[in-house]
């Protein structure tokens, strides 16, 4: 198996900060949760989420970063690369906002970062998935150069996976 490099943990642009977890983000991780519409996690699920993508980074030398602000400060989502349905050689994309602040670029924006930082690991692919029915979430994988490769029918819906080469 190849020999990666770790990802840069801390990622700025010119509107955001990606960084590590921290336990006061709970909170906000349990809100964006909520927006999913089926439960919202107890803080105590949130906290032991949180506890094991740390832990994840840890043995895959990747991370699911939160996203703030810059000006502002305040937390909008997450942006990095996990296991998900792929590999730790070709990991996922994934990424999730506040509906609050959809429209305004910052997942594009969160997501080119996290993509230089996957390149810098010294991987060649990565994959996203996504249900077809999210089509803002389809616009920005295609915005970042993926391509579709092919689509799985799951217990959700029809999902498509879609792979962009690195440099």
């Amino acid at each position: 198996m190849p020999q990666y490099k770790t990802m840069p943990f801390h990622l700025g642009t010119e509107r955001l900060v990606l960084r590590p977890w921290d336990d006061s983000d709970a909170a906000e991780f349990r809100a964006l949760l909520s927006e999913r519409g089926k439960e919202t996690p107890t803080v105590g699920r949130t906290r032991t989420a949180i506890t094991k993508l740390l832990t994840e980074t840890e043995t895959t030398g990747f991370a699911l970063l939160p996203i703030q602000r810059r000006d502002e400060g305040d937390f909008i989502g997450y942006c990095g690369l996990i296991i998900g349905r792929s590999t730790v050689e070709e990991p996922e994309i994934a990424y999730e906002l506040f509906r609050r602040v959809h429209g305004c670029g910052y997942a594009t924006e969160a997501a080119r970062a996290v993509l230089d930082a996957a390149a810098a690991t010294g991987r060649k692919r990565l994959w996203a998935t996504v249900g077809t029915w999210n089509t803002p979430s389809l616009r920005v994988l295609e915005k970042l150069g993926f391509e579709r490769d092919h689509v799985s029918t799951e217990e959700n819906g029809e999902v498509a996976w879609l792979t962009r080469s690195l440099p």
